[in-house]
C-alpha cells in the first residue's frame, strides 16, 4: 500500500532527532544490538500505534532490526511529529501518519497499519485492539497477541476482558513496575510541566495548581508543581488515593471547590468530564486548563465550545473561549495530552525502560503466545527485573545480593 506522511523531505531533521534519542537510550541500544543478531521477529508483522515522536521511532527501529516488518501510526492527532515519521519512511519503514490529522484520517490510518494482518500489535490507548475486533475480527487469527501501554488503554482491555470479547492475549506494559513507578511519575511529572512552561511563558510559583486524579501520573504532575513552588490540590474519587495525596502535604477537595481556587488545571485521571460546564463557570477569568490523561474527553471541550461565546487562538496551542460571564478560560492543546501536543513527551532515558519492556515483552509473546491462556497477562517478572537490572549497570550502581542463609530465611530451602 505504501507510506502516507506529509514531507519525506523532512527526515534530514527526523533523523537528527532520533541519533538523539538514541545516545541517550542505553537499554533499547543493547536491546537492537542482540535483536540484529537474533531477530527473534523475524518474519513478524508487527502493528503499532504510539506517539509518533523520536523516542517512538527508536522503538520500530530496534523492533525492526530484529526482523519485524513493521506497520506504524500515531496514538494521538496532535501527538505526531512528520519529520519523524518521514525519517522512518525513509529507513524503510511503513508509516501512516500526519500531525493534526481530521478524525476520518486518524481512522485510515489506524485502518492501514490493521489491513495488512498484523501478528503483534503495540498499543497506547486500545484504538488498535478496538478497531481490530470491530472491523477486521477476519484477520484475528493471525494475532500471537498485543501490548498495551497506557492505563487508559488497560481500562478497555479490562472491560472487553470482563465482558469476555477479548480475542488474543494482551500484556499490560503500563502495569510492568519499570513503566508506572517511573514513566508515569517522573516521566509524566517532567514532561507535563515542560508542556505547559513552553507553551504559556508563565510562572508557576506562587500559583495555585489544582491536579485531577492522584493514581502514579498525578502524583509526578503535583510533586512536580510543588517543585515549582506551587500551592497543590488534588481531587480524587479514591479515599486511599485521597488520604496519601493528604499525607504528601497537598490540599485535597471535590473539583466543584476547586474550580473557583486554580491558575492551572490538569487532569490526569482516563475518566470522561472531571471538568464539566458548571466548573467552568465557577473558574478565574483567565484561568489555564490542560489534560494529561490519555483522551481529549477529561476536559469536557464538547461543552465548553458550546457555552463559550468566542473562541480565539491566544498563542501557540492556547485557545482562549470567553464565557457569557466575560471570563475566558485558556485551553492548551485542544485538551489532548499536553505533554505531546505542546512537547515532546517523556524525557528519553524514561522512555528507554518503558519501550525496552515493551521490546522485551513482544519477543516473550512471539517466544510463549501459544502456550498463554489468559487473555490479559501482566509483564513476566523476569523482563521487568531484565529492565531494572540493566539499568541499574548503565547508571553505574551496584546493590546487595541475597547470600545462601537469606535466601533460606526469607524463602525457605526451595525458595
Amino acid at each position: 500500500m505504501g507510506s502516507e506522511i506529509r514531507d519525506i523531505a523532512l527526515a534530514p531533521s527526523g533523523a537528527l532527532k532520533i541519533a538523539w534519542v538514541k545516545n541517550h537510550c542505553d537499554l533499547l541500544r543493547t536491546l537492537e544490538e542482540d535483536f540484529s543478531k537474533t531477530e527473534p521477529f523475524a518474519g513478524k508483522k508487527v502493528a503499532l500505534s504510539v506517539h509518533l515522536e523520536a523516542k517512538t521511532a527508536y522503538l520500530c527501529k530496534v523492533l525492526a532490526a530484529g526482523g519485524a516488518e513493521m506497520y506504524v501510526t500515531g496514538s494521538n492527532p496532535l501527538s505526531t511529529q512528520d519529520d519523524v515519521a518521514a525519517a522512518l519512511v525513509a529507513d524503510g519503514l511503513e508509516v501512516h501518519a500526519w500531525y493534526g490529522s481530521t478524525p476520518e484520517e486518524y481512522d485510515a490510518h489506524i485502518r492501514a497499519v490493521l489491513k495488512v494482518g498484523p501478528n503483534i500489535i503495540i498499543d497506547d490507548g486500545g484504538d488498535l485492539v478496538h478497531m481490530m475486533h470491530t472491523e477486521y475480527k477476519d484477520l484475528i487469527a493471525e494475532v500471537i497477541g498485543g501490548c498495551e501501554e497506557t492505563t487508559t488503554g488497560i481500562l478497555r482491555l479490562e472491560t472487553m476482558n470482563r465482558e469476555g470479547s477479548l480475542l488474543f492475549p494482551m500484556v499490560k506494559v503500563n502495569n510492568a513496575q519499570c513503566k508506572h513507578f517511573f514513566d508515569n511519575r517522573y516521566g509524566t511529572g517532567q514532561s507535563v510541566w515542560d508542556g505547559i512552561n513552553r507553551t504559556t511563558n508563565l510562572i508557576v510559583a506562587g500559583k495555585t495548581v489544582v491536579v485531577a486524579g492522584y493514581g502514579w501520573c498525578g502524583k509526578g504532575v503535583a510533586m512536580r508543581a510543588k517543585g515549582l513552588g506551587a500551592k497543590v490540590i488534588v481531587t480524587e474519587i479514591d479515599p486511599v488515593k485521597a488520604i496519601e495525596a493528604v499525607m504528601d502535604g497537598f490540599e485535597v477537595m471535590p473539583m466543584k471547590k476547586a474550580a473557583a481556587l486554580g491558575d492551572f488545571f490538569v487532569t490526569v485521571t482516563g475518566c470522561d468530564k472531571v471538568i464539566d460546564e458548571e466548573d467552568f463557570l465557577e473558574m478565574k477569568d483567565g484561568a489555564i486548563l490542560c489534560n494529561a490523561g490519555h483522551f481529549d474527553c477529561e476536559i469536557d471541550m464538547a461543552g465548553l465550545k458550546k457555552m463559550a461565546k468566542n473562541a480565539a487562538e491566544l498563542r501557540k496551542n492556547i485557545t482562549g473561549y470567553t464565557l457569557e460571564n466575560g471570563r475566558t478560560l485558556a485551553v492548551l492543546g485542544e485538551g489532548r495530552l499536553v505533554n505531546l501536543a505542546c512537547g515532546d513527551g517523556h524525557p528519553a532515558e524514561i522512555m528507554d525502560m518503558s519501550f525496552a519492556i515493551q521490546a522485551l515483552s513482544a519477543k516473550y509473546l512471539v517466544e510463549h503466545g501459544a502456550e498463554l491462556k489468559e487473555k490479559l497477562i501482566d509483564v513476566p517478572e523476569e523482563v521487568d527485573r531484565e529492565v531494572a537490572v540493566r539499568k541499574l549497570a548503565f547508571l553505574g550502581k551496584e546493590i546487595d545480593v541475597l547470600t545462601p542463609e537469606q535466601r533460606e530465611y526469607l524463602y525457605g530451602k526451595e525458595g
